[in-house]
């Protein structure tokens, strides 16, 4: 009886090897390589898949899925000769099960290793400078190696990212110092144009402001001169006016006589004037003879306006 549960047990044994031998489930976004007899055989994608027992065998298994691989920290000379330390992180994915199987050993040791390589003669092209504003077209570059390196090997290398350039502290405090003073420069220029945009703003209003002053003062000598010589013609009008209307009060009846009495009138209000001034003044002797002089007053008037006086 125990013989007989001994072989039961054998037998299930050797029933459950050879299932799992033989049946075989693949995760999506997975491949497995299988082997005959030691040889390539098949690429076993996701799903179910039977296998023959004990001749089929699944030597290697692949993710499909894009892996990222940690690069880790290494020393890179510039081309101005300055060593920085440059770290990032690799993006690849595999095409190809059999020759990621077949094409090389450790395809991500590998990648891993070229991609240090790659960085450093990058790197050794450009100077510090730059290193840091030309990181896209660094990583478009090691990307580019890469992928021609790793093609044959059924593996795509998607992408690589820097992730952090770490100069010396010496050159560091250096570039720190670099962009204070060129901080202060730009500061200093800012100021600088803003005084003299102020100063040109401050001249162009002192200029517009004489060249207003000067167009006032123009406009009100030329309103002075229009209102002088308005003044003037006024005067002259009003003159001749008067005038007029004397050399016709001369023709009327009692008109030469009216015109007596004005000029008497007159010529002593004025003659009453001089005397009340301090002036020294030279007069004719007969300057108190008013009626020699009303003679001689009258005598111009009649001649201008008519040979004869009226009532003479």
């Amino acid at each position: 009886m125990s013989g007989g549960l001994m072989v039961m047990i054998f037998l299930a044994f050797l029933v459950v090897l050879v299932i799992a031998k033989t049946a075989r489930i693949v995760p999506q976004q997975s491949a497995y390589v299988v082997e005959r007899l030691g040889r390539y055989s098949r690429t076993l994608g996701a799903g179910f898949h039977i296998l023959i027992p004990f001749i089929d065998a699944i030597q290697y298994k692949h993710s499909l899925k894009e892996t990222a691989i940690d690069i880790p920290e290494q020393v890179c000379i510039t081309r101005d000769n300055v060593q920085v330390g440059v770290d990032g992180i690799l993006y690849l994915k595999v095409l190809d099960a059999q020759r990621a199987s077949y094409g090389i050993s450790d395809h991500r040791f590998a990648i891993s290793q070229l991609a240090q390589t790659a960085l450093r003669s990058e790197i050794g092209k450009i100077d510090l400078d730059k290193s840091f504003e030309e990181r896209t077209n660094i990583n478009a570059q090691v990307v580019n190696e890469l992928d021609k390196a790793s093609e044959p090997w059924g593996v795509k290398v998607l992408r690589y990212e820097i992730k952090n350039i770490t100069p010396p502290k010496d050159v560091l405090n250096a570039m720190e110092k670099q962009m204070r003073a060129e901080r202060e420069k730009r500061a200093v220029i800012l100021n600088s144009e803003g005084e003299r945009d102020a100063a040109i703003n401050e001249a162009e209003g002192k200029k517009q402001q004489v060249i207003k002053a000067s167009e006032a003062r123009k406009q009100q000598q030329i309103n002075e001169a229009e209102g002088a010589a308005a003044a003037i013609t006024a005067i002259a009008t009003a003159t001749a006016e008067g005038l007029r209307r004397v050399a016709e009060s001369t023709q009327i009846p009692g008109g030469y006589e009216a015109i007596q009495l004005r000029v008497a009138e007159q010529y002593i209000g004025q003659f009453g004037e001089l005397a009340k001034t301090s002036n020294t003044l030279v007069l004719p002797a007969n300057v108190a003879d008013v009626g020699s002089m009303l003679a001689l007053a009258m005598n111009m008037i009649t001649k201008r306006s008519s040979p004869t006086p009226p009532g003479k």
